[in-house]
């Protein structure tokens, strides 16, 4: 079982969680009442949906760990699972991203999926977009 599976076990037990195939089309979801909220995308990558202000809130941390990537203009962050650490990390990061969104049905917004970014040599913290 990867550590994804893992996770994706673990959170389907959450009772605000439901799961079911992702909006992206690539994996499995996760998602509340409201939006879809995590997409399992492969055996080690997952890409949850944090919202704008939590990611401005969070973004030192965020840029701080070696699990997490934010891709410029995304609302969604990718956690990339290697160990037990970043299981627990993702968990802690699923509960934020529950608390962090609204009450209400939550705008569509495209994962980190299908995206591309290229991380300049000298500026390892600032990915470009292309």
């Amino acid at each position: 079982m990867t550590l994804a599976e893992r996770a994706l076990e673990r959170l389907e037990a959450w009772p605000d969680l439901t799961a079911g195939p992702s909006g992206c089309g690539t994996g499995r979801a996760l998602r509340s009442q409201h939006s879809e909220i995590a997409h399992f995308h492969s055996g080690r990558d997952v890409d949850l949906y944090l919202t704008d202000s939590a990611i401005r809130r969070f973004r030192d941390d965020l840029r701080a760990s070696t699990a997490v990537r934010l891709v410029p203009g995304s609302q969604w962050v990718t956690v990339h699972l290697d160990c037990d650490t970043d299981v627990d990390l993702l968990m802690s990061l699923v509960s934020m991203a529950l608390k962090a969104h609204p009450a209400g049905p939550a705008p569509a917004a495209a994962c980190n999926f299908h995206r591309v970014t290229v991380v300049p040599r000298d500026s390892p913290f600032e990915p470009i977009r292309r």
